[in-house]
């Protein structure tokens, strides 16, 4: 038994490893989904304060004016742009439409540069 020896992994870096483009706008087609799920009450809340009266909404204003709450602004409005365009990409290829691998590609790449463009749009209007 001593002289049986498994080929074992020895240096397992995840920040080294190369991932597919598809696996990218996969993975983050999920992370988009959960930051969602996450924040949907609070902007439900925030939503709702906002309509309550003029003195709250005013309120809200002031509060996005901080950096932290623009910030997270960003970070829902990427998640929904990329969990819209990743969701549609997958509708797309769930009737054979664009499920060659270049085509596959293509949209995935799509989908990660249209969704960091429009959070990076989304940024300047804030400013």
């Amino acid at each position: 038994m001593a002289e049986f020896k498994q080929a074992r992994p020895v240096f397992f870096d995840l920040v080294r490893i190369r991932f597919p483009v598809g696996a990218v706008a996969s993975i983050g087609h999920r992370v988009s989904g959960v930051v969602l799920v996450l924040f949907t009450p609070a902007l439900i809340y925030l939503f709702d304060a906002s309509l309550r009266s003029a003195q709250d909404y005013q309120r809200l204003g002031a509060l996005l004016d901080h950096m932290l709450a623009k910030a997270l602004a960003l970070v829902i409005f990427w998640a929904f742009a990329h969990h819209f365009l990743a969701g549609i990409r997958h509708l797309l290829m769930d009737v054979d439409v664009g499920s060659s691998l270049t085509a596959a590609r293509r949209s995935a790449w799509v989908v990660n540069v249209t969704s960091v463009s429009l959070a990076l749009g989304a940024g300047w209007a804030l400013l």
